[in-house]
């Protein structure tokens, strides 16, 4: 039995020092993924090099302390990010809300062939149909339009930063938007394209939505916003908008202090509406021709030139102490300023191991677990905060820990 038991342990080979590290790495993997994170490591090595490494066989191969290091062209494994979702339809008896997480969206030449992450955040009005839209294909144009990018008009040099490098991410951004736009103001709410459905025509001109779309990289934050959703970062403690909301011009912000992600005067977005022969009417609050309560949002056909689908872009370079990334619709950011948000959301992070009751449970993209976290835990207790501040509207809510990202 002895020699069973032992033939059994050595039928994979001796026990080399490689296999033995190969062995420990494969359990730290195993230990990570049962831990709940998100992240999956990449193996650099693939089976070949893995068998000319146990065998101390490389063509490009250096020593170092008499140790044989594999040197091996690949990507560099990437921690994929932490984060929690919610969108709930709240007191509104229609759900127009849609998230989008895209994780590994791409890995363009003009980001060193480093992986992005997306996260959007789509309210919808006149109907859901926008929304799902932009769920669906807003990140597929994005996609579409860094394949398109010439990454040899991009030095390699501004490549993670810099004027050319934002200048060839703002024209991305608002190409992808203008091309979103153009889709859903030639999809009718049953879903047929181009009036290949027998609906009445205004059905294809009513509807819309907002669209704020964060791009993260392990340098920058990338945020495209449209409408009145919008993204904030924690930051040492303070709340930062990364996004600037387009509310009734700006008619309705008047007086609301800067750090809320609202901006006090908007002056330039009232004269763009009065310049494109529209007006902003108080009627149940400022509206653009007294009928939607925002200055851009894509679709609203029926709204056009007044209201515009051009997204206004930030970029932010990511600091050591970033904390976490918000973005939310209006159903909350109604209720809950952006310095309260991101105190709930920093408290939550803080907890290392939540309660398994404490909200619903996020489906790891990509791996099918179901798994609690700290940042699915704030964004539970911010749809519950904000229901229980009588929001009557969708809340739809992504935090991303961007401490452990």
């Amino acid at each position: 039995m002895t020699e069973v038991y032992r033939r059994m342990l050595n039928d994979d080979g001796d026990d080399s020092p490689e296999k033995c590290r190969e062995r420990r790495r494969r359990r730290i993997q195993m230990r990570r993924l049962a831990s709940g994170g998100s992240s999956q490591p990449i193996d650099p090595l693939t089976s070949k090099e893995k068998k000319q490494a146990a065998a101390g066989e490389s063509s490009n191969s250096t020593s170092t302390e008499g140790k044989r290091v594999v040197e091996t062209v690949c990507e560099i494994p990437v921690a994929e990010p932490v984060f929690g979702s919610m969108s709930v339809s709240g007191r509104s008896r229609e759900m127009e809300d849609a998230i989008s997480v895209r994780i590994n969206l791409f890995q363009p030449e003009a980001n060193h062939r480093r992986p992005v992450h997306l996260f959007g955040v789509f309210d919808g009005h006149g109907g859901a149909h926008v929304a799902a839209l932009c769920r669906e294909r807003m990140h597929v144009l994005i996609e579409e339009e860094l394949a398109r990018v010439d990454s040899t008009r991009v030095s390699s040099e501004s490549r993670g930063g810099g004027a050319e490098w934002e200048e060839m991410w703002r024209g991305v951004m608002k190409r992808s938007y203008e091309r979103m736009d153009e889709v859903a103001m030639g999809t009718c709410a049953c879903g047929s394209e181009w009036f290949k459905c027998g609906c009445h025509p205004m059905q294809m001109a009513l509807g819309g939505s907002t669209a704020v779309v964060a791009v993260l990289s392990p340098e920058h934050i990338i945020v495209a916003n449209c409408g009145d959703s919008r993204a904030v970062l924690s930051r040492g403690g303070r709340a930062i908008p990364l996004s600037v909301d387009h509310k009734g011009g700006g008619l309705l912000t008047f007086g609301m202090h800067e750090s809320s992600g609202y901006d006090p005067d908007r002056s330039d977005e009232l004269a763009r509406i009065e310049a494109a022969g529209g007006r902003v009417i108080f009627l149940n609050g400022a509206r653009v021709e007294g009928i939607l309560a925002m200055s851009r949002a894509i679709g609203d056909k029926y709204l056009k030139p007044v209201v515009i689908a051009e997204p206004e872009i930030t970029f932010t370079k990511r600091e050591p102490e970033d904390e976490c990334l918000i973005l939310a619709s209006d159903g909350l950011w109604d209720v809950l300023s952006s310095d309260l948000a991101c105190q709930v959301a920093r408290e939550c992070l803080r907890e290392k191991n939540p309660p398994a009751k404490a909200g619903p449970q996020i489906e790891e993209e990509g791996a099918g677990a179901l798994y609690p976290s700290p940042s699915m835990l704030a964004a539970a207790l911010l749809t519950r905060l904000a229901l229980g501040r009588r929001s009557a509207d969708n809340i739809s809510v992504i935090v991303v820990d961007l401490k452990r990202s």
